[in-house]
C-alpha cells in the first residue's frame, strides 16, 4: 500500500455535492483505500468554468491504496458525473 493524496472538485450546490461526496467515497471503498483522511477545503469560485459551474467544492482525500487499483479508480472518478475535476497523487515519503 501507498500513500496518496486525492483532491477532488465537487458542484458546491448541496445535493449535488452530498450525492458527490458519497460516490467518491464508495468508488474509495470498492477500490480497497485504507487510512482514509478527509479535510473539507470549502467552497470557492473556479479560475475558469468547468462543466458550465462557476464554483466548486474542494475536498482532500489522504488515502491508502494499492499501487494496482491507481488506474481502474481514476477511470470511474472520469466517468463519473458527480465530480467535476480531480487529480490523485503519490505522496513521496
Amino acid at each position: 500500500m501507498r500513500q496518496y493524496e486525492l483532491v477532488t472538485i465537487l458542484p458546491s450546490e448541496e445535493p449535488e455535492f452530498q450525492k458527490g461526496k458519497e460516490s467518491v467515497a464508495a468508488e474509495l471503498a470498492q477500490f480497497g483505500a485504507t487510512d482514509i483522511k478527509e479535510e473539507d477545503m470549502g467552497d470557492r469560485p473556479l479560475m475558469y468554468p468547468i462543466k458550465k459551474r462557476a464554483r466548486g467544492h474542494y475536498i482532500l482525500y489522504r488515502i491508502s491504496l494499492d499501487p494496482q487499483n491507481v488506474s481502474p479508480i481514476e477511470k470511474t472518478f472520469k466517468i463519473n458525473p458527480s465530480i467535476l475535476k480531480y487529480l490523485l497523487v503519490k505522496v513521496e515519503v
